[in-house]
């Protein structure tokens, strides 16, 4: 009986010193991968939509509010090329538009070794769409900016006493109401506005460190 609680002693110091304290601070810079997983529902003709995907940097921010539980703010900017596929015109080249994603999440961390520290998180997303490259055929893109539920899974492997590296998964359901207008050769000029369903995942590989 005393060997058990003398082994459980030393587990519950060995799992204090793993966990992250109050007012830690980490900072992560990953190459991310941009996966848009976009449908649409666009006015006026039948068709769908194509987003490119990207691979981009990004630049996390840890910081520790209690022991083992964090807000993360998580920044990054994509540029996606957008057709709108098997409408009434065809396949029509939309131009390029970059986002500008910012996402704060708060994880609950659990440290399973003095190397090893896994995460779980949900958040909320804010997308500004800005820089509009319009396609061949059209006049005028417009995008809504948008808010957007966010949910994260990671993991910490310490490489030394400040570094580490990271693997991070999140998932974004967003949308944007995109209204695109022709020039006036095409179709006379016409506006069709498209519900559209970005829903990115943001897989993501890097290096961080301990401040």
């Amino acid at each position: 009986m005393k060997k058990i609680s003398v082994l459980i002693f030393l587990v519950g110091l060995t799992f204090g010193a793993f966990a992250q304290q109050k007012g830690d601070l980490r900072m992560r810079l990953r190459a991310t991968a941009v996966i848009p997983q976009e449908s649409a529902d666009i006015s006026v003709i039948k068709g769908s939509v194509d987003i490119s995907h990207t691979i981009i940097p990004e630049l996390d921010f840890t910081y520790f509010l209690v022991k083992n539980f964090s807000a993360n703010l998580i920044l990054g900017t994509t540029r996606h090329e957008v057709s709108a596929i098997n409408t009434a015109l065809g396949n029509v080249d939309l131009g390029k538009v970059w986002l500008l994603p910012p996402t704060l999440t708060f994880a609950y961390h659990m440290p399973v070794s003095a190397q090893v520290q896994p995460y779980v998180g949900a958040g909320v997303n804010y997308t500004i769409f800005y820089g509009v490259k319009n396609g061949p055929a059209i006049a005028k893109t417009s995008y809504k900016n948008a808010f957007a539920p966010a949910a994260q899974l990671g993991v910490d492997f310490d490489i030394s006493k400040k570094l580490f590296l990271n693997f991070d998964v999140k998932k974004l359901w967003l949308s944007t109401d995109a209204t695109v207008t022709t020039i006036p050769s095409v179709a006379g000029g016409a506006t069709v506005v498209a519900d559209t369903k970005i829903d990115p995942w943001l897989c993501s590989f890097g290096i961080g460190i301990k401040l």
